[in-house]
């Protein structure tokens, strides 16, 4: 017979006391599967896109990456670029923190985009000072970076029916709507 665990009063735990534990453990942390985890894969990714801000995170590039063309367009200063570069790094940063979603597809989407964005806003930081190369190296990599955004876009539309607002701006009070209906 195998030994009993310790309840660490030095007395034996029976095998089965432990095991039952174990098992009310387990089924009480799945009762806790957020709305992302469970469901069809539309309740699943709504609830991601709900959650994690998706379609706002893609909006949220898309602007940057904009206000990087305007500020470079307008000959800003080093600084005012350094900053709109950083701010595209930094966003591409956090929508990557936002990942996985409920749909590899997606997930991988998604990752490839944000990734091409995050490098883009370091190459335009690292560029601001007056590096042609390394501007137009990010140049290239925001462009690459707007299909791959769209194209996530495209599969939540396909997976849920809806596509979600890119709205950077906070929804009206009660809608919490990530599709902006």
């Amino acid at each position: 017979m195998a030994p009993s665990p310790s309840d660490g009063t030095g007395r034996s735990t029976p095998l089965w006391a432990a095991v039952a534990v174990a098992l009310m453990a387990a089924s009480a942390l799945a009762g806790c599967a957020g709305p992302d985890q469970s469901g069809s894969p539309a309740a699943r990714v709504s609830a991601w896109v709900s959650g994690a801000g998706g379609g706002s995170a893609v909006g949220a590039l898309e602007v940057d990456s904009r206000n990087i063309d305007l500020a470079l367009s307008r000959h800003d200063p080093a600084a005012a670029i350094k900053t709109v570069c950083a701010l595209l790094s930094n966003d591409a940063h956090v929508a990557i923190g936002n990942l996985p979603t409920p749909d590899q597809q997606l997930t991988d989407d998604l990752n490839r985009a944000y990734e091409e964005a995050a490098t883009a806003g370091d190459d335009c930081y690292r560029g601001s000072s007056g590096s042609t190369s390394l501007l137009r190296r990010s140049a290239d990599e925001r462009s690459r970076s707007m299909p791959l955004l769209a194209a996530a876009l495209e599969r939540v539309a396909a997976i849920t029916g809806h596509t979600p607002s890119t709205s950077t701006t906070q929804p009206a009070p009660g809608n919490n709507d990530p599709f902006g209906n």
